[in-house]
């Protein structure tokens, strides 16, 4: 199973409305059309798309008013990836110079700016209001992850509860949008817009526990970071938690001590890794991203059988079965 088999149902749809996304993005300033085509080079999966796509097919059809939720939440992520790049001072995204280091963090933050003002007024200018509510949602809620992210990275005081309300908030209540656009965008029931924005929000935290994962097991190249990367950034995520846990308590506060003071050497950092592979951080947090996926799946039992809804099943799967 590949992303392209998954996408299948929704693939014209994809095809067009790259050209419709291109198309909203056109402007009379130089600078701005010089570094928005730069942007689209590092095109990535489309997932969000994807998802919103699949979920307006499994509730009826793809139509004008998905490509406009679409558009919204592909805006609204380049936007904070951008705004990202620059908080965490990111030298390079997909493997090209980011745009806070090929021009500054001025234009950085204006292009995010600019981006996230084109998504809203997508939505305004179609009257597409309850998408705009769903992201105004997410982007709040981001916005909350990131900070309570921010502040554990302070003390030692993170742990599992904690975690998981930052990446509910960080990674899952932009998925849970997508699928609660796409859904809104075909069918008036709210019993599948609820359905829906569920699948999205489970989806979205087993993605990030494998993200995670991926940290501990994948080559960098891979994954187009270095591994070990978020020990490096201060972040104690569900692998190392765990092991954590099985650890006399006097030396899991040392451990996560020496990561949150940014101690840790680069050999200190692949022995730590060994330490949670072999203690049983990887399984614990795979077995944890799979509940995750039986839940998400188990939200599509209301729609009858269809060629989207087996595509959303696979999607489910290949969120843990993924290696970058």
């Amino acid at each position: 199973m590949t992303l392209n088999d998954i996408i299948k149902p929704v693939k014209d749809d994809l095809k067009e409305f790259s050209d419709y996304f291109k198309s909203t993005l056109n402007t009379k300033v130089p600078l701005l059309n010089l570094i928005i085509k730069y942007v689209a080079q590092r095109k990535g999966k489309q997932l969000r798309p994807v998802l919103v796509f699949l979920s307006a097919k499994i509730c009826g059809e793809v139509n004008q008013r998905s490509y406009v939720g679409a558009s919204l939440v592909e805006l609204l992520h380049t936007a904070t990836l951008i705004h990202d790049d620059v908080v965490d001072e990111a030298s390079e995204r997909r493997g090209l110079a980011s745009i806070n280091a090929k021009w500054n963090n001025k234009i950085a933050v204006l292009i995010g700016d600019f981006l996230l003002s084109k998504g809203l007024l997508a939505a305004i200018d179609n009257n597409e209001f309850d998408f705009l509510h769903a992201v105004s949602v997410a982007v709040k809620r981001m916005s909350e992850g990131e900070l309570l992210s921010i502040d554990k990275s302070r003390g030692t005081s993170i742990d599992e509860e904690t975690y998981f309300r930052i990446i509910r908030d960080k990674t899952a209540s932009l998925l849970s949008s997508c699928c609660k656009i796409g859904a809104l965008s075909a069918t008036d029931n709210p019993a599948h817009h609820e359905a829906l924005s569920e699948y999205g929000e489970n989806i979205g935290i087993a993605f990030q526990i494998k993200d995670d994962m991926l940290d501990y097991t994948s080559r960098s190249v891979l994954i187009g970071k270095p591994v070990g990367n978020d020990i490096k950034e201060k972040k104690i995520t569900l692998p190392l938690l765990y092991a954590l846990s099985k650890l006399d308590e006097k030396d899991a506060d040392k451990i996560k001590n020496r990561i949150l003071k940014g101690k840790m050497t680069k050999g200190e950092i692949v022995e730590l890794i060994e330490q949670v592979v072999q203690i049983g951080g990887i399984d614990y947090a795979e077995k944890i991203a799979k509940e995750y996926v039986d839940k998400a799946k188990s939200y599509l039992e209301i729609f009858p059988e269809s060629p989207a809804k087996i595509s959303l099943l696979q999607f489910a799967d290949f969120v843990i079965l993924r290696t970058n």
